[in-house]
């Protein structure tokens, strides 16, 4: 799914013209704590809540504090998982999309991003969950599969986790069984070394907890 396929239709963006009070009025309304600043279709940034309320005449125009504006965005063919690490790596409630000419096109959400997130298979498919930790250099993937694929289980999905200041990664696995005891002991066998798992549904997880785990996995 590409970024263009994720636009929201109901936040309109920010014109330099309004002020900071209309600004953080729509912030409110729409729950988001940044909003686009757009120049008929020219983008020039996003200003967030906190921004805000520290210019100290409410009333301003927006275009007064235009150093406060942050140009991150998105291209609309950029894949959901890079939209997701834009969004965690700058901590934004709403990320900015452009085309190939850098035109603003509209905006995604955090809240649409958790619900397309919600939708797929590792996060809303029943099943166990499995942590394993490796040295980097002793992870193979495709043995890992094997191993799990003996006892008639498949992979939904996969995340990995690292530190910069270590050779040991972790790999979280979801898997479409929630019987994982079999697959346990093979990777025992096989001497991983297992540090966490859970063997029931996870479809009462908050939707936030999962979104921010998810993003936390892609912020490597």
């Amino acid at each position: 799914m590409l970024a263009e396929e994720l636009i929201v239709d109901n936040i309109p963006p920010l014109k330099p013209s309004d002020t900071s009070e209309i600004a953080l009025n729509w912030m409110d309304d729409f729950k988001v704590s940044h909003l686009c600043v757009v120049d008929k279709n020219e983008y020039l940034g996003t200003i967030s809540e906190s921004d805000i309320l520290g210019i100290a005449a409410v009333g301003e125009q927006l275009i007064k504090h235009k150093d406060l504006f942050d140009p991150v965005f998105v291209k609309q063919s950029q894949h959901i998982f890079e939209v997701v690490k834009v969004v965690n790596d700058h901590n934004l409630t709403i990320i900015p999309v452009l085309d190939a000419n850098e035109k603003y096109l509209g905006a995604i959400t955090i809240a649409q991003l958790m619900n397309i997130i919600a939708d797929m298979p590792v996060a809303n498919s029943p099943g166990g969950i499995i942590v394993l930790e490796l040295n980097y250099n002793d992870y193979s993937l495709s043995h890992i599969s094997s191993v799990i694929e003996e006892n008639e289980t498949k992979i939904l999905g996969t995340f990995v986790t690292s530190h910069p200041d270590s050779t040991k990664i972790q790999l979280t696995i979801k898997v479409n069984s929630i019987d994982i005891a079999s697959i346990l002991a093979s990777l025992q066998r096989h001497e991983y070394v297992i540090t966490f798992f859970n063997q029931s549904s996870d479809a009462g997880v908050d939707l936030q907890d999962r979104f921010d785990s998810f993003m936390n996995f892609l912020n490597i």
